[in-house]
């Protein structure tokens, strides 16, 4: 595995080729995303790739245009299929600059269903990350793609986050999505608020794209804004009973460009029907600004 640095000015970053994930991103010296170590996990990291699309499917089994596909498990704690390949495989490294990276990664349709090849671009600028991804179709037929970013935000007692979403999709056993409810009032970040002080793990639809993550200890302030793509956020809050080391240090804010389990959904929630040698691709830019 290799690790690689980005810099522009006081913005810095550190890139693992396995799972091509960040490990850190950091401006002034303040981390922007949940630092992790250079020998991390891809699910222990600070941001990793969901490619060939995010999150789970109900029952490991779908159909499309008249085929079922089914997938097998890819960890030892969850039973459903989770989050694509691209995080759980080493991308190669095609281009490598002070302040830009390029990494491709390639899936044969060995261990899913989908043949593919994916690239992400990371480039800074002083005070600004630019994450770019794209997936082509490299199989034989159609499939639903889709594609998203799992980054993980450091969480201070006096954090907020403010954006704007529609509904959000209630949670059933299993971590799967139940159904689509009013944004209930806790989880309301139209104007600036704290994280809620209990478990949130749900999907939200019509995501405006934009987010700003304040950290007034810091004097210091994170705007994400994504390509209209990515008109899904998943917003993630662990606690105790799931993780009994959490502290509430770090909360997750997942731009995507689908619901979870949208191959079994009317529409394929957002997924976009691939025909052989197509691509999807969409970027995220992460701008601090004072706070």
């Amino acid at each position: 595995m290799a690790v690689l640095t980005l810099s522009a000015g006081r913005t810095t970053a550190r890139i693992a080729s396995h799972g091509g994930c960040v490990l850190r991103l950091d401006h002034a010296g303040v981390p922007l995303l949940r630092p992790a170590a250079d020998d991390a996990l891809p699910i222990d990291s600070a941001c990793y790739p969901l490619v060939p699309f995010g999150n789970r499917i109900r029952g490991n089994r779908f159909t499309f245009e008249g085929r079922e596909h089914v997938l097998a498990p890819n960890t030892d704690w969850d039973p459903h299929y989770l989050h694509g390949e691209g995080w759980r495989s080493d991308w190669s490294v095609d281009d490598h600059t002070p302040d830009c990276l390029v990494m491709t990664h390639e899936h044969d349709g060995s261990a899913l269903p989908y043949a593919y090849s994916a690239v992400q671009r990371f480039r800074l600028r002083d005070g600004c990350a630019e994450f770019s991804i794209s997936v082509t179709n490299r199989g034989e037929a159609a499939m639903p793609f889709g594609l998203g970013w799992h980054p993980y935000f450091p969480m201070t007692p006096q954090t907020t986050l403010q954006t704007q979403t529609g509904r959000m999709w209630t949670e059933e056993e299993g971590w799967l999505p139940g159904a689509p409810i009013a944004r209930p009032a806790d989880v309301d970040f139209t104007t600036p608020r704290q994280l809620p002080h209990h478990w949130v793990n749900n999907g939200f639809e019509d995501w405006s794209g934009r987010a700003r993550i304040a950290w007034p200890e810091h004097e210091l302030a994170l705007c994400i804004e994504a390509d209209p793509l990515f008109d899904v956020m998943f917003l993630f809050v662990s606690d105790t009973r799931f993780d009994p080391a959490y502290r509430r240090d770090f909360f997750a804010l997942e731009p995507m460009s689908h619901l979870a389990d949208g191959h079994n959904r009317p529409g394929l929630g957002g997924l976009v029907p691939l025909a052989p040698g197509e691509t999807l691709a969409g970027s995220m830019r992460l701008i601090v600004e004072p706070a």
